[in-house]
Order: structure tokens, then C-alpha cells, then sequence
């Protein structure tokens, strides 16, 4: 079957990624309410309650806030980093939690026969991670927050089969939008968000073993999707398949 993979929600009001592959099925990060995980799962046929592990890619809560829910609800093992538990801990209620396993962000965690290697990243998170999951020989990337393109982007970049890159903002749109001199600086700042124009300059560059690219976590103020995907589309070769994840539907099954 290789790799299939499902957006639950991608952007600013939360976010979760369901993948399956190997026999295994994991969730990436938990910003969505369980109900709605678990009818957006419904929708394709799957349970959540089989999901073998929830894995947190940072503290923010568009992130993490139901983490504690998915795991008292439907008794899921959390995955984090100590640094990322330990902020979250400070400022969201994230309630019991029972059943946490904790890794370092740059190490690999093994489920069967997948594989998540997990990869620093930039973003003003207490300990942020993106991730490469493996099965296969077939490589799956799940990239959003990412600070800056950073060095080791343009490596994972050209390993991957697949992605779901950050393509968070328009440059135009934000520097002309409602949103304070100082959050423009954080987003654009190397601790912030990709934009339209460096995800297309990242993939354009790097991104030649690519199937399809999902552009994710899109600004709901400084972006829109048609915004994205022309960016895109002027600098990107037509055999790569572009799609756009909702900030409120869940998406179509990706494969690989």
C-alpha cells in the first residue's frame, strides 16, 4: 500500500495529520478537538481509536492543545520532546496524561516497520521537530513551522517522495494586512514562517524526487490557496501536483 496520508486541519486554528503506512497509524500533532479527529477520520474509513501513537511536533497550541483529550479519550500514546512537555506544561491546560513517551528532537522513532526521523527546526517553539516518515523505501515529509529555510532543509528536501511544506504567508498580502508591526516581524522573522515564495524556491531547488506537494499551514489573513499554488506553479515543473490543505475540511487520501 506504501504511504497514505490524511490532513484532519492545517493552519493558525489548529492542525493534525493522520499517516498510515506499514500497518501503522499515526497522528502528527493534536490541535484539532477529538470529536472533530475522529469524524474527520470516520469520513475515510478510519478509527482512532487504532491509531498506535500521537506524535508533537511542538508547545504551540494550535499544536498540542488536545493532546491530553487523545490520550484520556481514546488512550493514545503522546509522543514530544522533554523541552516541548515541559513549555506546554507552563502555559496549556493539557490535563492527566499518563501514557508520554518523550524523544529528542534529530532522533528516530521506530514503529514496526516505519520509521519518523524528526528534524530540528527554527521555529520560536520551545523545541520544534518536522518530520521524515519512512516505510519502504518511500519517504513522507511533514514540514510546517520550520522558522527559516534552514541548511538541512535543502537535504531532506531532496530525499522526500512526498511533502507537506509550510507555505504560510504572501509577502505582499502581510506587509499591506491588518496585523501589528510586530507580529509582521515574527512572521517573517527566523523564528516565524515560511512563505509562498521560499516553500517554491525550496522545492523548486531541492525537490526533484517529488510526487506531490501539499502546501500547508496557509495564513488565513495573509494568504489564500489560489495565492499559493500560482506562486508555486511559476517556479515549479508541471509534474509535480500541487494541492492545498483546508484550515477547516479535512483533505482527500494522499498517496505514495
Amino acid at each position: 500500500m506504501g504511504i497514505q496520508a490524511i490532513v484532519l486541519q492545517s493552519g493558525s486554528n489548529g492542525n493534525s495529520i493522520y499517516v498510515e503506512a506499514g500497518g501503522q497509524r499515526l497522528l502528527f500533532d493534536a490541535g484539532i478537538c477529538g470529536s472533530q479527529a475522529e469524524g474527520r477520520l470516520a469520513y475515510h474509513g478510519k478509527d482512532i481509536r487504532q491509531v498506535d501513537a500521537v506524535i508533537i511536533s511542538h508547545d504551540h497550541t494550535d499544536h498540542i492543545r488536545y493532546a491530553g483529550v487523545y490520550q484520556r479519550k481514546y488512550n493514545l500514546p503522546v509522543f514530544m520532546t522533554p523541552h516541548t512537555l515541559e513549555a506546554a506544561l507552563a502555559k496549556t491546560h493539557l490535563g492527566r496524561m499518563d501514557n508520554v513517551h518523550l524523544f529528542f528532537s534529530g532522533g528516530i522513532i521506530r514503529f514496526g516497520p516505519v520509521t519518523v526521523q524528526t528534524i530540528p527546526t527554527m521555529h520560536d517553539g520551545a523545541d520544534g521537530s518536522g518530520f521524515i516518515i519512512s516505510c519502504r523505501k518511500k519517504q513522507l515529509g511533514i514540514l510546517t513551522d520550520l522558522g527559516h529555510a534552514f541548511a538541512d532543509l535543502d537535504t531532506v528536501m531532496a530525499s522526500l517522495d512526498a511533502v507537506f511544506i509550510e507555505s504560510n504567508y504572501d509577502p505582499v498580502m502581510l506587509e499591506h494586512g491588518p496585523y501589528p508591526v510586530s507580529v509582521k516581524k515574527r512572521i517573517k522573522g527566523p523564528g516565524g514562517h515560511l512563505s509562498n515564495i521560499e516553500s517554491a524556491d525550496l522545492i523548486n531547488a531541492h525537490g526533484r524526487k517529488l510526487q506531490w506537494a501539499c502546501l500547508s499551514h496557509l495564513s488565513a489573513n495573509n494568504n489564500n490557496p489560489q495565492v499559493a499554488v500560482k506562486t508555486h506553479r511559476k517556479k515549479l515543473n508541471a509534474y509535480i501536483k500541487l494541492f492545498t490543505a483546508s484550515r477547516h475540511r479535512v483533505s482527500d487520501i494522499f498517496t505514495i
